[in-house]
Order: C-alpha cells, then structure tokens, then sequence
C-alpha cells in the first residue's frame, strides 16, 4: 500500500505538473469555478519518490468539496484511502458534507463514489458546455464514446 501524506507548498510545482499530465492543464474546472494548485489542499499517495496517487479538496462554510481525485494504480485501494483521508479532514473541521463533482460520461468515477458511500445530489445540465469556455481542452467526447454534456454532483453527509 502506497504512503498518505499531506500537500505541502514544496509539492505545488509537481501539482502543477501532475494536472498537466493528467487533466489537461495546470488548472481544474468544476461547476464554473477554476480551481489553482495554490487554492487547494490536498494528500498524495507515494510509492517511494512516485506519485501513484491525489486528492486536492477546498472548505468552503461547512462544505468538503473533493476537486480532484486520481490513483495511477486501480483496485489497490489508493483512491479509497485517499477519500478516506479527506472525510477524516472533514469531520476534523465541522464539515456537515463532502461532495465531489464527475461528468455524465464517467461511469466509472459514478460508480466509485457510490460504492464510497456517495449519493447523487445533484444535476447540472449543459455544465460541461460552459467549462469549455473556461477550459477549451476539455474534450466532446468521453468514456464509451459518450457525449461529455453535464455535471453531476455526489455527496456525503457527515
């Protein structure tokens, strides 16, 4: 099992370069808010020196908001372990819920939070549409060849 530590602001040049590789860009976009490296927190999973894991969240009031989540090696409970760490920081901060945002093509991440213990929350028609003009990069087109069109929110109560 890789290691959990905590975000530091020595790891936001890797940060920057980790959502490069892996969102498309040094920036995150999530229901018409564009989230930096420097306005996230956020704990990594490392095997060694190698990043095989991330979560970066944001407080806002008594909301935990998951902004991104990745594990570069599935079905080793990194990504579970990693959500499991950000629950934790909300309880620890009079958080009421934690709630994370997919798009309607990614089945695979609806069915990950679900089985978490996440509920659907939430629809945001056409959400996607109006990321683009935030985050041109985002594509048409996404898992099984489903139309990425709207945002759907899951959430944990606490």
């Amino acid at each position: 099992m890789a290691a959990i530590h905590r975000l530091t602001a020595a790891d936001l040049p890797r940060l920057r370069q980790f959502w490069e590789e892996h969102w498309d860009a040094e920036f995150v976009v999530a229901h018409g808010t564009v989230f930096h490296p420097e306005n996230v927190s956020g704990f990594i999973a490392l095997d060694g020196n190698e990043w095989v894991g991330l979560i970066t969240y944001t407080f806002l009031d008594t909301d935990c908001e998951i902004v991104s989540i990745d594990s570069l090696r599935e079905n080793e409970g990194i990504g579970t372990a990693l959500i499991e760490k950000v629950v934790e920081e909300a309880k620890a901060n009079q958080c009421r819920r934690v709630h994370v945002s997919t798009t309607n093509a990614n089945l695979r991440a609806l069915g990950f939070y679900q089985k978490r213990g996440f509920r659907l929350s939430a629809l945001y028609p056409d959400a996607v549409n109006e990321a683009r003009k935030l985050k041109p990069e985002i594509p048409l087109i996404g898992e099984n060849g489903i139309p990425l069109r709207d945002e759907i929110e899951l959430e944990m109560l606490l």
